[in-house]
């Protein structure tokens, strides 16, 4: 990966493109420290230090925001209103005819569907607008100070309208930003924002196993097992790397068999081939479904504030979807594994594929061709989504597990970050050397 980045450094065209990144990303921290007007900084602080200690939605919206969620900070909502309305337009393309009809009309159905899928993210960063503008005008410190500072009356009508502007404004800069690091940089601008504002927790990361392991030098005999723990963190975290590489590059390949046709005097087909099944297929949107409906009950009583129950079975109810109740593990688990299933349904259709083998000659050796080929296909696509629903189960699970038998919590970096982080990383070196191979080659106009 080193070496790629190296090679496509010496490129002049490609060393703009990752300036020109590298520019946008510096934006996007910049904007993340920017302060909302009218909030008191000090009280914000106050309240929001429980964030990543509450395993909520919010904690999860605050470390793919880089920290701007607690901070609420002009990019507060992060890309999380663009990624929903991505993925809330791409199941409808399924479900309604005129977007599959838009999907299928070309480039220019495409770009129809982006500018939807714009509108949608505006429409959805406006509504997580309002909702967390009301979270903050009802939160205080211990000492009494709301965020807020203008709370009622016309100064607080204005303040609320520049607020919620605010961070709907930020939402979109932030959509325009990626769609520049598209146009003129280097990878998928979205996913690029999402893997600086992931990775800029990680001195956060590091700052909680150094306060794991004074803990330890300051009390061996109570504290003495992180000595232990904080080396094993670190083996785990970089097996994890490993594997989720592994598995990320993994594929089943179905051997196609072409038959020879004669056209004219020339021979055509005859060719062996494959198709490529991705173990990994499906991403990782099934952790972020399955996180996106598990996260409610607890955000919920986290936003509850002083009023959540404290006994009795609402607050037993809430307990058992903490994400340390045994209910939030074992629906997670089941979830991840549906929507991985779901997903795969979405991206592929058997039927189409043995139809389109069919009318091209080409044959599965020992599988006749039509519904004999569509089953088939469709009992391979089960095997491996059953063995990439695993995958990601363990791969989110995994953080679960270890802080709950550790007690090393907070360390802000999740099985979904991870696998953001990967994706993006290999996409991106895949990327650059698509694009080195591309001025490499002359063509034949040369």
């Amino acid at each position: 990966m080193f070496k790629t980045i190296k090679n496509a450094w010496n490129i002049p065209d490609l060393r703009k493109k990752m300036l020109f990144t590298i520019f946008i990303i510096i934006v996007f921290r910049f904007g993340s420290s920017i302060p909302v007007p009218f909030l008191d900084t000090a009280a914000l602080k106050s309240v929001m230090d429980t964030v990543a200690a509450s395993g909520t939605g919010l904690a999860y919206l605050d470390t793919l925001s880089g920290g701007a969620f607690a901070q609420a900070t002009l990019f507060a909502m992060s890309v999380t209103p663009y990624i929903n309305s991505s993925i809330v337009i791409q199941l409808l393309t399924v479900a309604i005819p005129a977007l599959e009809r838009m999907a299928k009309e070309g480039e220019e159905g495409r770009k129809r569907l982006g500018a939807i899928t714009r509108y949608v993210a505006v429409l959805l960063a406006l509504i997580q607008a309002i909702v967390y503008y009301f979270y903050l005008r009802n939160s205080a410190a211990s000492d009494g100070t709301y965020i807020v500072k203008y709370r009622e009356g016309g100064a607080g009508v204005f303040a609320a309208f520049v607020i919620i502007l605010t961070f709907t404004a930020g939402a979109a800069l932030m959509m325009w930003l990626g769609e520049q690091i598209n146009q003129h940089g280097v990878g998928n601008g979205i996913s690029i924002l999402l893997f600086a504002g992931i990775v800029s927790r990680m001195p956060h990361v590091f700052n909680t196993l150094g306060t794991f392991w004074n803990a330890a030098n300051q009390d061996p005999s109570s504290y003495g097992k992180y000595y232990f723990l904080v080396p094993l963190f670190v083996v785990l975290f970089l097996v994890v790397i490993w594997v989720i590489v592994f598995m990320y590059d993994s594929e089943r390949r179905i051997p196609v068999q072409y038959a020879k046709r004669v056209i004219g005097r020339k021979m055509y087909g005859g060719q062996s081939t494959h198709i490529p099944i991705k173990v990994g297929l499906s991403g990782v949107m099934p952790i972020i479904f399955a996180s996106s409906i598990l996260i409610l009950p607890e955000t919920i009583r986290f936003m509850m504030g002083s009023k959540a129950p404290t006994s009795g079975f609402w607050y037993s109810f809430f307990e058992a979807f903490s994400t340390t109740g045994w209910l939030y593990a074992i629906l997670y688990f089941i979830l991840i594994i549906a929507f991985a299933y779901f997903y795969m349904t979405i991206q592929y259709n058997p039927i189409e594929m043995a139809n389109n083998l069919r009318q091209n000659n080409g044959t599965i050796p020992g599988i006749r061709p039509g519904k004999p080929t569509s089953d088939y296909i469709t009992k391979v696509l089960y095997k491996v989504t059953f063995i990439g629903s695993l995958f990601l189960a363990f791969i989110a699970l995994l953080p679960i597990i270890f802080g709950g038998t550790t007690g090393m919590r907070n360390l802000s970096i999740g099985g979904t970050s991870l696998l953001i982080l990967v994706g993006v990383a290999l996409e991106t070196v895949k990327q650059l050397e698509s694009q080195m191979m591309m001025r490499h080659y002359k063509g034949f106009l040369d």
